[in-house]
């Protein structure tokens, strides 16, 4: 292993931290750096020591599904290597650490949906105020037969925005099976955030029927997205089943209850690296939603937090910021808790 880099003197603090962070967040994920990948051959004064490579990484390549982890890790510090101009380069950090499913990728980490708005006039214009790139919409709630009727899906911007049909309200495998195909053939989506609930009162998933169902939709073709519980073992057998992400519930869906997981999410954070983590339902305000991003999650899918708002479109503009600001946190690298305190103002150097 290579003697660690010094850091440059005038390298902006900010990206210090970041890298930081990363390179603590590569070696927990055991993803290491291919002796092959350019990152580590750029002469800049920023880059840290070479991390050891796992074995699966050591033919990793751009196609390579168990590099992709790696890419989309170390994909927002490219710019580092070199030279660290402050701010601007905050700023090309943050345009290029993006959500990569299924090989698409998103700026944004918000996912919205489309129920409970007062009116479609509102949902659009906090559809806006969110920044969210992806748009989660209820087969079962889409006027699909009679286009001549006012629908949901003529206040969504199918240039803008990626519809993610959902299979809210199917309660076995087979009837969340056939919405996802009616919504593949009405031309929504070949994507799928696939939901079986097997609890009325919880909405919580039924993990036997939702594995037999990914099973089913992943031979047909379908990119899956399955809204799950918290428990590793089921997320894992998702995976193999190929979803292309994994979303715990962080609270039952429309609570408003807030992250009451925080170690179960940290342990899928810290066990689940092929695939995005995408925390799915209990958000209630924008501190929710940090907290699922702190806890570091790759992304946040909500609906009734933002629709059931007092100000619908203040609160969507409200959980854009969150969920940056708990994504740059996590990032960034929190400091350790502590029982004592701990001076703010070192006493080494002090005049006496």
């Amino acid at each position: 292993m290579r003697s660690p880099r010094p850091w440059r003197a005038d390298c902006h603090p900010g990206i210090r931290g970041f890298f930081t962070a990363r390179v603590l967040a590569l070696k927990r994920r055991m993803l290491g750096t291919p002796a092959s990948h350019p990152s580590i051959r750029k002469g800049g004064a920023c880059w840290g020591p070479r991390l050891p490579t796992p074995a699966y990484a050591k033919a990793a390549h751009a196609g390579d599904p168990g590099f992709a982890p790696y890419q989309e890790a170390m994909g927002a510090v490219q710019y580092i290597a070199g030279q660290c101009p402050g701010r601007a380069l905050l700023e090309k950090v943050k345009m290029n650490d993006l959500l990569v499913i299924a090989g698409r990728a998103f700026h944004s980490r918000l996912i919205v949906g489309t129920g409970k708005y007062r009116t479609f006039g509102e949902m659009r214009r906090a559809h806006e105020a969110s920044g969210a790139e992806i748009i989660t919409v209820a087969v079962r709630r889409v006027n699909l037969t009679d286009r001549s009727k006012e629908s949901l899906l003529d206040y969504i911007d199918r240039d803008k925005y990626f519809l993610l049909p959902n299979t809210a309200g199917c309660y076995n495998a087979e009837e969340a099976v056939r919405t996802a195909r009616l919504g593949r053939e009405a031309g929504l989506s070949n994507w799928v955030k696939l939901e079986v609930i097997g609890d009325q009162q919880t909405l919580f998933p039924d993990t036997a029927e939702l594995l037999k169902a990914t099973e089913q939709l992943v031979r047909e073709g379908f990119v899956v997205l399955p809204y799950t519980n918290d428990d590793l073992v089921v997320a894992r057998r998702l995976i193999d089943a190929g979803a292309a992400a994994v979303m715990p519930l962080g609270a039952p869906i429309g609570s408003g209850m807030g992250i009451q997981n925080h170690a179960s999410l940290r342990i899928l954070r810290e066990r689940i690296t092929e695939v995005p983590l995408i925390v799915d339902a209990g958000v209630g305000t924008a501190s929710d939603a940090t907290v699922a991003m702190e806890l570091g999650a790759d992304g946040v899918l909500m609906n009734t937090a933002i629709a059931e708002a007092q100000d619908a479109v203040l609160m969507a503009e409200a959980m854009r910021h969150a969920v940056e600001a708990g994504r740059q946190a996590f990032l960034a690298g929190r400091i350790p808790k502590k029982l004592y305190a701990s001076a703010s103002s070192p006493l080494a150097g002090v005049v006496r």
